[in-house]
């Protein structure tokens, strides 16, 4: 998160906006004069609140309600309060604990299992919608290959990887290959590219079948097709996991009718926002989103948190809330934070216990 024009403000101004923001993430309700006198500490008057209020609305970072007398925070001084004006804490110890018992170091279920514990677990603790993105499985290094004889020159592959996922494939060969030939495939590949991606593998087998006298060409001269085949490109893009999208639609501001309506479409269609989430996961470190901010309409009236996840050096994707525009984000993103970084720990020792 990066600072933006908090400099242009004295100490003054910037106190008290960050009194009115703070009333207004708790209340939700226009902060009036007299109120941001006695809850500033301030000794000024009423009428040098209401100047410098005015001076703040002309910036763009307060606006007036019709109906009131007080003032609300725009996304513009919302988003000046995150990067500048905001006191994060450190995650209490008591939401630590729960995030530590609810997400394991050492899982025992597939990486799946884990990604929706953690998208349910930030709808929890957050009230919030919850958001997690499913990494590629060629992300993952390979723990095991096994090969299936079909009918019709057809092999089932069976690819174990080294987060419990089991993935299968069908080849379809030219000629059938015996139950020998498909062991001795198995044998080779699992002794030479255990513990590599699969991007990797591809590399490997590339060049090794460039080479006329390598071994693979030398051991394995019926099973090419089916090393190749093994590993060819996947076609289908990635995923995002949602939790807690009613929790929504107890917030008046997203309470209208219509934008529920947009709001649970860009959930279920899930492009724009797994396109969100993919953005967030390039960025190192907490990704904030306010209102407008996303580029996507049915997230106008909200906010997105994101935090990157990933595994030994490699990011894999990103956990996130999406939420109403009025959220407590002194809390909201230390519990992103953690999530993404005991998701992280949690993977690191997955991949590394082969």
């Amino acid at each position: 998160m990066t600072n933006s024009h908090g400099h242009d403000l004295d100490a003054r101004t910037r106190r008290l906006l960050r009194t009115l923001i703070a009333q207004y993430l708790v209340d939700g309700e226009p902060v009036g004069s007299r109120t941001l006198s006695r809850s500033s500490g301030l000794d000024v008057s009423p009428a040098t609140i209401r100047n410098i209020m005015a001076d703040l609305e002309d910036a763009g970072l307060v606006s007036s309600p019709h109906t009131s007398a007080g003032r609300v925070p725009t996304p513009r001084g919302l988003r000046l309060f995150v990067d500048s004006l905001i006191e994060l804490q450190p995650l209490p110890p008591d939401e630590m604990v729960r995030l530590q018992r609810e997400l394991p170091s050492e899982p025992t279920g597939s990486t799946i299992d884990l990604l929706g514990n953690v998208s349910s677990l930030l709808s929890a603790m957050t009230r919030f919608a919850g958001v997690v993105t499913v990494p590629r499985q060629a992300d993952f290094p390979l723990r095991h290959i096994d090969f299936v004889s079909l009918p019709e020159a057809r092999v089932l592959v069976i690819l174990v990887f080294t987060d419990n996922q089991v993935q299968n494939r069908i080849v379809q060969l030219d000629k059938a290959l015996d139950s020998q030939e498909l062991e001795q495939a198995a044998n080779y590949l699992n002794s030479h590219f255990a513990g590599l991606r699969v991007d990797d593998i591809r590399a490997h087998l590339l060049v090794e079948l460039r080479e006329a006298g390598s071994e693979l060409n030398r051991l394995l001269a019926s099973t090419v097709e089916l090393a190749t085949a093994s590993f060819a490109p996947q076609t289908g893009g990635n995923d995002v996991l949602v939790s807690g999208q009613t929790n929504l639609m107890a917030y008046s501001e997203l309470a209208n009718l219509q934008r529920l309506r947009e709001l649970f479409d860009a959930f279920q269609q899930k492009n724009e926002l797994l396109q969100l989430m993919e953005v967030c996961a390039r960025a190192p470190g907490v990704r904030l989103f306010i209102g407008e901010e996303s580029g996507f309409t049915a997230l106008d009236g909200c906010s997105v948190v994101t935090a990157s996840y990933g595994a030994q050096g490699r990011v894999l994707g990103a956990v996130g809330v999406i939420g109403p525009t009025r959220m407590a984000y002194e809390r909201v993103i230390p519990v992103v934070q953690a999530a993404a970084g005991l998701l992280s720990d949690a993977l690191n020792r997955a991949v590394t216990t082969l």
